[in-house]
């Protein structure tokens, strides 16, 4: 997506082979199971199956938060209009300045730069096109990579192509260096030069009480050394030309068709500096990386277990030398955070902060062929619309004694590079930000007696949510999925690093207990929204129950409204790795 695209009359396709449209059938079935609950907010239907599922929630649940405004924001923002909210678009425009028109229209002030309603966001956005060299080579025989099918590559660099040639590869196993859990990976290797292959996740991922790796690295629940990004910042951290992980489904926690969603295009904060990312970033299917080992003379199951202990030593492919010429458009653009407030009547200068991502993947070329827009209207239409439901109400309402910061963030999608952006070149005092409240990814399948904690135990704001879902009549309960890595892929993340205490809303977090079906019900719907995930079936729908969303983003309205009339601040666990950060700046708030 280096070119903006079309106008609002562009024919979109949808895509049509037959894998894609079981997802798309799974998530309209999915959809349905809601649909008797979801009556009761859209009308119609059968009078007596209405009156029960009001008889199970009263709107008190969710008040003062509006499922029928939350699904029209929904619906406007993965509408034609909008093209995909890709950065950098003619979508992108059309996003901030409706966006813009909100804030306004609330009589909020505006939070940027300047004086104005946004932040510059300077990007590099990059994209390959087809490779004219992509291929292995040993002795006896060569393995030609077809680019989406084998392999998947990219780069966050501003070259014009990426040319490697013969270039050895080197098997790092899990690719961690953490001296404080005693594990090393690397070993010292020479890795300068050369191709870096990782496995995917933390070397604990799949590991059983007989390997050295069991329980280091939190078990299931992934570490960020779990994470594609801190593999790809390892290998640029030693001389790697390039890093390829090889892709399974369980522990990315998605499919092939995410992996080569963005259709080659990639996006980077506009570095200077030595700090530059390694010069090729990609994924080796699972297919292709067991091929890939047994030319080499090893067997890929064998080096995964190899790697779950500590005397796991890094391995050179044998006679194995990669090869690869693909042509990179690039382009420095200028994409926005879009930001409002409420400023406070008795501590201006200390704040609490509402967020979400605006953007969303735009339009690509499928797999087949077929041009698709990605419309991201739950990911992270969903976000935005609980922003927008909460600046209503607190401006609604008498004036806060913090500052209330409202954002919408851009580029989360590319590696929430909008929130690190302002982390980076912050608007407010983080260290008298009170608390982060993010949303990423709400559930459209009614309300639920649960809600699910991402990274949960780790400061005291948590608590108070939780808190807070007891008084709704709900059970907080600990993401129920944490080998997905939830707590290291959305924009509360730059703010914990800089110490802020983070809230991260995200029902992908686990299966929720539906008062209309229970949890299979939940589970239904949560199975059939990832075959939708970054996929062009994440569109609106008028059969939502929106009412499930609403109370996730009420609870976060109370805890944060609370603490925008106190004086209170909450803190880190001492056991979480963003403690001393916090502690560090404790005298800037007098706690």
């Amino acid at each position: 997506m280096t070119q903006s695209t079309a106008g609002t009359d562009r024919t979109v396709y949808w895509e049509k082979s037959s894998r894609k449209k079981s997802r798309a059938r799974a998530w309209h079935r999915a959809a349905a199971l809601c649909l008797t609950t979801a009556l009761a907010v859209w009308g119609g239907g059968v009078p007596g199956a209405v009156a029960a599922s009001e008889q199970q929630v009263s709107p008190k649940a969710y008040a003062p938060i509006d499922p029928q405004r939350m699904s029209d924001v929904m619906r406007v923002l993965a509408s034609d209009a909008f093209e995909g909210r890709a950065p950098g678009t003619q979508g992108e425009e059309r996003t901030v300045a409706w966006l813009i028109e909100q804030y306004q229209k609330m009589g909020l002030e505006p939070a940027g730069e300047n004086g104005g309603w946004t932040q510059t966001v300077p990007l590099l956005r990059t994209r390959v096109g087809q490779p004219t060299v992509s291929e292995v080579r040993f002795l006896k025989q060569t393995l030609p990579w077809q680019q989406n099918k084998d392999i998947y590559v990219s780069t966050v660099r501003p070259v014009k192509q990426i040319a490697l040639s013969n270039v050895p590869m080197v098997f790092v196993g899990y690719g961690v260096h953490a001296p404080e859990r005693g594990w090393d990976d690397f070993k010292g290797v020479d890795l300068k030069g050369k191709v870096a292959v990782f496995l995917v996740n933390d070397p604990d991922f799949e590991a059983t009480p007989q390997d050295a790796a069991y329980g280091r690295f939190a078990g299931r629940a992934m570490t960020y050394y779990g994470r594609w990004t801190y593999k790809y910042e390892e290998a640029a951290r030693r001389g790697a030309v390039g890093a390829l992980i090889v892709h399974d489904t369980p522990g990315a926690s998605y499919g092939w068709q995410t992996v080569i969603a963005p259709g080659g295009e990639a996006f980077d904060i506009v570095r200077n500096g030595d700090d530059q990312p390694v010069l090729m970033q990609g994924w080796i299917s699972g297919e292709a990386a067991e091929k890939l080992f047994a030319a080499a003379g090893l067997d890929l199951a064998v080096e995964r277990a190899k790697a779950r202990q500590t005397s796991f030593a890094p391995v050179t492919l044998k006679d194995a030398t990669f090869s690869l010429k693909v042509p990179v458009q690039t382009e420095n653009l200028k994409s926005q955070n879009v930001l409002a407030k409420i400023t406070g009547a008795k501590q201006p200068d200390q704040s609490v902060m509402f967020g979400a991502h605006w953007d969303a993947f735009g339009t690509s070329t499928n797999a087949e062929g077929q041009m698709v827009m990605r419309r991201g209207a739950i990911d992270d239409g969903s976000g935005i619309a609980g922003v927008l439901e909460i600046a209503r109400a607190f401006k609604a309402g008498p004036q806060p004694d913090r500052t209330v910061v409202f954002a919408a963030w851009t580029a989360e999608e590319r590696g929430l590079l909008g929130s690190v952006w302002y982390a980076t070149h912050p608007l407010v005092s983080l260290e008298k930000t009170a608390a982060n409240f993010t949303m990423d990814v709400l559930q459209m399948a009614g309300p639920s007696r649960t809600a699910f904690m991402v990274g949960a135990g780790q400061n005291t704001v948590q608590e108070d949510v939780a808190a807070a879902a007891r008084r709704q009549g709900r059970v907080m309960k600990p993401e129920a999925m944490p080998e997905r890595g939830a707590f290291y892929r959305a924009d509360h993340l730059p703010f914990a690093r800089a110490g802020v205490p983070v809230v991260a809303m995200m029902d992908m977090a686990g299966y929720p207990d539906l008062l209309k079906g229970g949890v299979p019900a939940g589970k239904a719907w949560l199975e059939g929204y990832m075959a939708c995930y970054h996929q062009a079936c994440d569109a609106w729908s008028p059969d939502w129950d929106v009412r499930g969303a609403a109370e996730d983003v009420a609870l976060l309205y109370r805890v944060g409204h609370d603490l925008a009339f106190s004086q209170k601040w909450p803190h880190w666990k001492q056991t979480s790795e963003f403690a001393a950060i916090r502690d560090a700046s404790r005298a800037t708030r007098g706690d």
